[in-house]
């Protein structure tokens, strides 16, 4: 029997038991170890996505487990494998797909979010999604590749070089993530953090860190980069103010990369983008090798995953897990969806 944790909407979830699904032809059935909830659960949660998430609804992509099943025709999977998934189904005939980029295809379903998700015991899902995990690579680490692919592909679309200056703008998981994949590709990287506790938790990660708010930061970047400024600037703050800072700390043909979902339109100093020639780079999710580097990084330990999980709750707490989430404090929690063996 299964054990699902459905959102059923005014910032309620109900945990119930719930049928195994087989797998069909082309799936696998997964036991879930573990889900972590990220910003977009929680926007799901607080009801900002009504309008687009079926209720009730099994939401979570952020996950770990093991193969239980494989359906018929699908070949290099077997029961007890560790695997994460790369929660994008993607149409294959829409422009973006025909022009090879299925991951912002133009009728993508996002798994957990469009479609039911990996908050429950047992996952049955498209074989095609299904991303191996080396075998020693401990399930709460796993259970952030998912938003470590995410900084991966922050990155690369940033063409960040080993040497180059990038300021990360907001110490949330996200950027804590970002800095560590730059520091692992050899870039020098300065984060820029109100909240005390975001950026106690950097600088014990070895990133610098820079209070905002009692740091001219402006300089600061001026005099580490010899008057240059950040060949990339990292908006993650989701913030006017972080848009503003991202810019002006940016150097001659330098690229700001918007990796924060703004909910409102923000102004940007075009004046800026056009006297320094900067770069506007938008960022959505991530593709195959984001994944297949996302776990190199995190079994490698060049991003220490498992430094950012700060709680783990189980599955008939999910309630909870979401209210400490939301009051701050906390950095990832993991939701022990049962199949931590």
């Amino acid at each position: 029997m299964n054990h699902s944790a459905y959102y059923v909407g005014d910032h309620t979830f109900v945990v119930e038991r719930t049928a195994v699904v087989p797998p069909g032809p082309g799936e696998v059935r997964i036991d879930v170890a573990y889900t972590g909830i990220c910003g977009t659960d929680l926007h799901v949660a607080h009801g900002a996505m009504d309008q687009r998430v079926r209720v009730p609804a099994v939401i979570g992509h952020e996950m770990s487990g093991r193969i239980a099943e494989v359906g018929p025709g699908v070949p290099g999977h077997r029961v007890g494998d560790p695997v994460t998934v790369m929660p994008l189904d993607w149409c294959g005939d829409c422009p973006a797909c025909r022009a090879g980029n299925s991951h912002i295809c133009h009728r993508l379903t996002f798994v957990g979010i469009d479609s039911p998700g990996a908050m429950q015991r047992s996952w049955t899902v498209p074989a095609r999604i299904v991303v191996p995990l080396p075998a020693d690579l401990p399930l709460t680490h796993a259970a952030l590749i998912e938003p470590t692919a995410v900084a991966v592909h922050d990155v690369r679309r940033s063409r960040l070089t080993a040497g180059e200056h990038a300021v990360v703008v907001g110490a949330g998981p996200v950027g804590l993530l970002i800095g560590m994949v730059a520091r692992a590709g050899g870039a020098e990287v300065t984060v820029l953090e109100l909240d005390p506790r975001r950026r106690a938790l950097a600088t014990e990660l070895g990133l610098r860190t820079v209070d905002p708010a009692t740091v001219d930061v402006a300089r600061h970047v001026h005099e580490t980069t010899g008057g240059a400024g950040a060949a990339v600037a990292f908006e993650v703050s989701g913030s006017a103010a972080g848009v503003r800072t991202a810019t002006d700390l940016l150097a001659a043909r330098g690229r700001l990369v918007v990796v924060a979902i703004h909910p409102t339109p923000r102004e940007v100093d075009l004046h800026r983008v056009f006297w320094r020639e900067l770069e506007l780079i938008g960022v959505r999710v991530y593709e195959r090798e984001d994944y297949t580097e996302a776990v190199r990084l995190v079994h490698a330990g060049l991003v220490p995953a498992g430094r950012l999980v700060t709680r783990v709750v189980p599955l008939p707490e999910v309630a909870e897990a979401f209210r400490a989430l939301a009051a701050g404090g906390e950095v990832k929690i993991l939701v022990d969806c049962g199949a931590t063996g």
